[in-house]
């Protein structure tokens, strides 16, 4: 079974976007920076922290998958979930997505943890120029503790030659370690930045949707200041995810 991520994911390499569940710092800053001042959607703040100074709190109540189930699972949630738009908004303005019908598992997955709020805890935490931007996961300990209440499984590989690594691609990062069934990471995705596409990408990552509105705030947020180890951006880019109704 897969170790359980507690705080970071960073993928390691320009050829890339991958899980290495290894921990590397972000950039430090010489302001004082404690978890109530990280930049995390308020209201859902306010939420956990009220819950936990109940007895059950935000991520007991979260029904937790493990992958001999995942499949049944996502496939069933998948039926009474059928968005298929998602709206990412940040501090550069919104990205509208399409999330592809044909790559069913993926798309229940991103569903669902939109709906669980788990990316409004999340960052763009990987800004690579001309490559990718990748978001999904953060350093605050709320982001860690979603992660552990919604599962420790990854999701199997849907590979679709209709959809390969094109500008404006949506693609799941992976595991990169014994992972040669390619399955995919079910917390983070990228977007393919690269006017040329990424192709070498392609059948290695899934690529579950497509841009449909908002490059020009994807190219914003390519652009801005990263640490050079790492490609976390200086100043956290938060996410908002929220999905359109049919």
């Amino acid at each position: 079974m897969i170790k359980k991520v507690l705080i970071l994911i960073v993928c390691l390499g320009l050829l890339s976007c991958q899980d290495t569940k290894t921990k590397k710092s972000k950039p430090q800053k010489t302001e004082k920076n404690t978890e109530e001042e990280t930049a995390i959607n308020p209201e859902l703040r306010n939420q956990i922290l009220s819950s936990t100074k109940k007895k059950t709190a935000v991520w007991d109540t979260i029904t937790t998958v493990d992958q001999i189930h995942l499949k049944p699972f996502l496939e069933d949630y998948g039926k009474k979930n059928p968005e298929t738009r998602a709206v990412i908004k940040t501090t550069y303005g919104e990205i509208e997505i399409e999330l592809f019908t044909d790559t069913p598992w993926h798309r229940a997955n991103f569903v669902r943890l939109a709906k669980l709020d788990y990316f409004n805890t999340t960052y763009f935490y990987r800004v690579t120029k001309d490559f990718v931007i990748q978001a999904g996961n953060s350093d605050n300990r709320i982001t860690g503790k979603m992660r552990n209440a919604i599962g420790d499984y990854l999701i199997p590989q849907e590979f679709n030659k209709k959809h390969l690594n094109t500008y404006g691609a949506v693609g799941a990062a992976k595991f990169s370690k014994q992972n040669v069934s390619k399955a995919s990471s079910p917390f983070e995705f990228y977007i393919v930045m690269d006017k040329n596409g990424a192709h070498h990408l392609d059948f290695e990552h899934t690529v579950f949707g497509r841009v449909i509105r908002g490059m020009d705030v994807a190219q914003k947020i390519n652009q801005v200041e990263t640490d050079e180890q790492s490609d976390w951006p200086v100043d956290n880019i938060q996410v908002t995810i929220d999905l359109i109704e049919k």
